[in-house]
């Protein structure tokens, strides 16, 4: 392929990419699955592989624009999107660029904190001497929607927290909606003449961001923490701050887990994609981070994206269909 062809797919693809970013992110209805998506994006990579000069005309943000009627809200730290993995020779390419980046041998293992990727709404928290004064959106990934007072109907949300060091403090988690609730809220809906909500990423999103918030009170949302922003906790990894989300007040994950090697990351991600099913809320692959907060302050970011933290997402779910009837006309 030459390079002008390359370019008009390029765009082509771009275009596609930010349409679906802009249904996903900031109308909450999308069109496509998140495997479709991913392989829109994979086909973008291998064309900036094949043509690095085309990485040029692509945007920055991770998200999309925010909603009108929301006071809009500049993150401090720029909420990013996650590198993904699809199998276990990605996650040793990516491990492999940080053992370059950091100057080491490739043949040695990060420790790493394994979680599930849970399929919600991300959300900035941020609290003042343990009082909550604002909440965020991503949005863009550097400016979100102003939904405090939505946010404050959680309940999985403290307004002060139990412990906290002095001064600015900012809790990054996912906002989701339980599976239970979200065939609930459909079957009322239904009831009531209106669409039922596609999944229950939607569901969560399209709760949270309401102008009245009785009706986000009326939904059943709930809240993981998975990130400590501050520069006064003095802890040293991830999965020490982790520990210092639940001594807070904050729910975190139960399936949270220290891994050592690559082999327990492996091991981690089998045991979820089993157990997935059984789980009361959706979750779309899992999420490894250094756990070391020096070698992340070390890493830091390439473009978009975090060098010490990837998504290592499922495989497209398989089912099967029965075809009971066919009309010929």
């Amino acid at each position: 392929m030459d390079f002008a062809s390359a370019k008009s797919i390029y765009i082509d693809l771009l275009r596609e990419i930010e349409r679906h970013n802009r249904l996903y992110h900031t109308h909450d209805a999308p069109e496509i699955t998140d495997m479709e998506f991913d392989a829109l994006v994979e086909q973008k990579k291998s064309l900036e592989k094949e043509f690095p000069s085309l990485a040029d005309l692509a945007p920055e943000t991770p998200g999309s624009a925010t909603l009108p009627g929301f006071q809009k809200v500049n993150h401090q730290t720029p909420m990013l999107s996650l590198e993904n993995a699809f199998d276990e020779k990605d996650l040793k390419d990516f491990f492999n660029r940080a053992h370059r980046f950091l100057g080491q041998s490739l043949d040695g293992d990060f420790t790493c904190v394994a979680e599930p990727k849970i399929d919600g709404l991300s959300a900035s928290l941020i609290y003042q001497n343990g009082k909550l004064v604002q909440a965020a959106t991503r949005g863009d990934g550097r400016t979100g929607e102003d939904i405090t007072t939505n946010v404050k109907t959680i309940h999985d949300i403290p307004h002060h927290l139990m412990t906290f060091p002095e001064g600015r403090l900012e809790v990054r988690g996912e906002i989701y909606m339980r599976l239970s609730d979200f065939h609930t809220l459909n079957k009322l809906r239904e009831s009531e003449n209106e669409p039922p909500f596609a999944n229950p990423r939607n569901a969560a999103a399209g709760s949270i961001r309401q102008l009245d918030p009785d009706v986000t009170a009326s939904r059943k949302l709930h809240f993981f923490a998975y990130q400590i922003i501050s520069e006064t906790d003095h802890l040293f990894t991830h999965m020490e701050r982790i520990s210092a989300l639940s001594t807070m007040g904050f729910p975190v994950n139960p399936h949270i887990q220290l891994c050592h090697t690559l082999q327990d990351l492996l091991r981690f991600y089998e045991r979820m994609e089993r157990e997935r099913d059984s789980l009361d809320y959706e979750i779309d692959g899992c999420v490894y981070k250094i756990n070391d907060l020096s070698l992340q302050e070390r890493l830091g970011f390439v473009g978009k994206a975090p060098r010490f933290a990837v998504a290592h997402k499922f495989k497209a779910a398989k089912a099967q269909s029965l075809i009971e009837d066919v009309l010929f006309q």
